[in-house]
């Protein structure tokens, strides 16, 4: 890293209020439909009235200082500004008037590629006992020394309550104060960057949170009507301030805290049948165009499993989480075969064969105990294997279960799951691993959520149903509204001896990963990837770039009935005899 004049970083957004010189602010607001519409800063009550203008905008300039605290009042009602940078409080308190150019990068970072990226998935309140972004900062440098490349941040923006997962966020630009300030996640950044660690961060644009969202109330025309998501209201994205909003939301983050990268959540419900391009495209156009100085990564996850946003000439998004990936291994591990598992429960080790050779499982192809509906998914065997992120947990896969079990706790032999564990990091898909599960974790994640009143109660009712009809789960759910349900879900309080196994493991895999298979990944695919069944619960698998072949193999119980024949550069136990075994080698050209 090499030291520069100290730098800021400011995008100018459409939305919100921006600082314009001289000690005036700029304040903006769409709410087509208000009658009248006033800037009030709370201290001494001085209010400003906001003039309309075209498309449903209101726009004021104004004197204020920097850490002004002001509220917008459309109508009648008090709101924060749904595009404020930072909040003096709660989700329903003030804003703050912030000036981003406040906080001075003091050095370069160019970035990585992303076949360098081994991503480490991590929630910000659960990580240290403190959950703040300082907190999380300290414990950067053990992941680098383990091997990691990139920390994937769940969702960051300003949520109900002290504690949550961060998808029920109402304010998608403010940081949560409960994790600090601007200036704390920018350090963060900062921290991060100079350890040669990547920061992405997960951003929810296909709905708003519960509580707080006081954008349906200043602009109903922001909503789809006709339309609902599994969590609420849809979205009109047909709207230019709409899209105005998520698209300036992203290059917002990219540009101002200096991040590597975005994770799109749940983008099957952002529907934008209407519109030339769709959201999803004009937003990753809307970032390719612009010159950072480093490679940005955009990644989704979709449902669908279509491949159109992730075509390499198409030049969007870099990656896609592969649940088809996580599926077959949970089920071949777990024996599972209820709900979505039960397509993967079939013949998981068949579906593991099929995505180590194509990405995705389901490519549109029938499939047995699939629910009823067209075939989901597309061919995907032509895309770029690190299109893949891959996994073995996730918040959501471990979080959605009534218990929040790990997979070390529902496997049938941890044993296996330390095979899977080497397949995940010792392929050339990109992996990426969950918080804790670097060192075994044991310990529960749940979903929580710091709701309160009727709120807090439907959402017990809501959690207690959803499980109502599993086989494998009886007896009262953990209540999700209860900070006791937060703190059983922090990581890293086993057994010391146990997790320095699990993490000298994971240091050996992703140094073969670095120094291996990072380079043949750079060279260039040169063919197809195969892989087979070797035996009842075997695989192998190869895949041909440039400057040479990578094979694996591994055994999650049994030996192979058909022993590999290469000769490995990395072996655990016998892959010939062992029944939990693994091997990796590289064939250089």
């Amino acid at each position: 890293m090499s030291q520069q004049t100290p730098a800021t970083h400011h995008f100018e957004r459409r939305w919100g209020t921006e600082p314009a010189g001289d000690g005036l602010w700029r304040a903006r607001l769409w709410a087509p439909q208000a009658e009248k519409v006033e800037l009030i800063l709370t201290e001494g009550e001085t209010r400003h009235a906001m003039e309309r203008g075209e498309g449903g905008w209101w726009e004021a300039e104004f004197p204020a200082e920097a850490g002004s605290a002001y509220m917008f009042e459309v109508d009648g009602l008090r709101a924060p500004d749904p595009a404020s940078r930072q909040q003096s409080g709660d989700v329903h308190s003030p804003s703050i008037l912030h000036d981003p150019r406040g906080y001075e990068w003091r050095t370069e970072w160019e970035g990585r590629a992303w076949e360098e990226a081994v991503i480490y998935e991590f929630h910000v309140g659960a990580f240290t006992e403190e959950g703040t972004f300082a907190a999380a900062a300290r414990e950067l440098p053990k992941l680098e020394r383990l091997g990691i490349t990139a920390v994937e941040i769940m969702p960051v923006g300003q949520f109900p309550g002290t504690f949550g997962w961060g998808y029920d966020g109402v304010l998608s630009y403010a940081p949560h104060n409960a994790y600090g300030t601007p200036e704390d996640f920018k350090r963060f950044v900062e921290a991060a960057q100079g350890m040669g660690l990547m920061v992405l961060l997960d951003v929810v644009y296909n709905h708003f949170g519960p509580d707080g969202a006081y954008i349906h109330a200043l602009a109903p025309g922001f909503f789809d009507k006709d339309r609902q998501t599994p969590w609420g209201d849809a979205i009109d994205y047909s709207e230019s301030a709409v899209r105005s909003y998520f698209i300036e939301n992203a290059l917002y983050w990219l540009t101002e805290f200096r991040l590597d990268g975005l994770r799109l959540d749940a983008t099957d419900q952002i529907r934008d049948p209407g519109s030339d391009p769709e959201l999803m495209v004009e937003l990753a156009e809307e970032v390719r165009k612009r010159d950072w100085g480093r490679p940005i990564h955009l990644t989704t996850e979709d449902n669908r499993n279509i491949t159109r946003l992730h075509e390499p000439e198409a030049n969007l998004y870099t990656g896609e989480w592969n649940d088809d990936w996580h599926h077959a291994i949970h089920t071949l591990l777990t024996g599972e075969s209820e709900d979505y598992y039960a397509t993967y429960a079939v013949a998981p080790l068949d579906d593991l064969v099929i995505a180590l050779k194509d990405g995705y499982v389901e490519q549109g192809q029938a499939r047995e105990q699939a629910p009823a509906g067209p075939p989901r998914g597309e061919p995907s065997a032509h895309l770029p294997w690190s299109t893949f992120v891959n996994f073995n947990q996730n918040h959501d896969q471990t979080g959605n279960r009534a218990r929040g079990e790990r997979l070390l706790e529902l496997a049938d032999d941890p044993r296996a799951v330390e095979i899977a564990h080497c397949l995940l990091c010792l392929s050339p898909f990109t992996p990426m691993l969950w918080m804790g599960e670097e060192a075994g974790e044991r310990a529960p994640w749940l979903f929580f959520a710091d709701f309160t009143g009727d709120l807090a109660e439907g959402t017990r009712k809501g959690r207690q149903a959803e499980f109502a009809n599993f086989s494998g789960f009886t007896g009262q759910v953990p209540d999700p509204c209860s900070r006791e349900t937060f703190e059983a879900s922090r990581p890293f309080r086993g057994d010391p001896a146990e997790q320095d196994r699990w993490r000298g493991l994971t240091k050996e895999l992703l140094r073969l990963r670095a120094d291996v298979i990072v380079p043949l990944s750079r060279s260039g695919r040169s063919g197809s990837a195969s892989a087979s069944r070797t035996g009842p619960r075997s695989v192998a698998a190869e895949w041909p770039f440039r400057d040479g072949t990578l094979r694996v193999a591994g055994s999650f119980g049994t030996p192979p009935d058909r022993a590999p024949t290469f000769d490995p550069d990395f072996a655990r136990g016998d892959i010939a005899a062992d029944p939990y075994a693994f091997a990796m080698s590289v064939n250089p050209k």
